[in-house]
């Protein structure tokens, strides 16, 4: 494209397809060809001046962008170190179990408290381990709870650091 400015991306027949194929978009012929023609009020693609390719192009990204922006998940459990990815859904896993996942400022306290770090993606593997083992001591007390059992460790399991309990029936 000699005409074409320099430095500057120029829309093509091809660009328009591939924006309405898009995952975000999945537009069909029809639905292309009705957004060229309210656009620019021409039926047909092979018509369309560089400005109106230009134009179509960007009233589908913008499309598109406004599609996959309501998608965005709530939970901030993106990034981080890769290699603790899978600790990090186990903790949100366990979260759920325990029901806090409405409310991410309990899990961030709770990490903080056990490990003295502010966001769960910064924790490294030992660190997340820790998190996930208290965690699912709580879920387990919970369940323990909903079941009509109360478990009360013995003061001498306490001292001793064993883990040995009785279960007696709940009030």
């Amino acid at each position: 494209m000699a005409a074409a400015k320099k430095g500057r991306w120029q829309a093509t027949i091809r660009t328009l397809w591939a924006i309405a194929k898009s995952p975000e978009l999945h537009m069909d012929s029809e639905d292309l060809h009705a957004v060229v023609y309210r656009e620019t009020g021409k039926d047909s693609l092979k018509k369309l001046s560089q400005n109106e390719l230009n134009q179509v192009a960007s009233v589908l990204q913008k499309m598109k962008d406004s599609v996959s922006g309501q998608k965005r998940p709530k939970r901030t459990d993106e990034g981080g170190d890769p290699r603790t990815a899978a600790q990090r859904r186990k903790i949100h896993a366990l979260c759920e179990v325990l029901g806090w996942n409405d409310n991410p400022k309990r899990i961030q306290g709770f990490v903080r408290r056990m490990t003295k770090i502010d966001r769960i993606e910064w924790l490294d593997h030992k660190q997340c381990a820790v998190v996930i083992e208290a965690l699912k001591k709580m879920a387990e007390r919970k369940e323990g709870a909903q079941d009509g059992k109360k478990e009360v460790q013995t003061p001498d399991a306490a001292r001793e650091g064993r883990t040995g309990s009785i279960t007696e029936a709940a009030p």
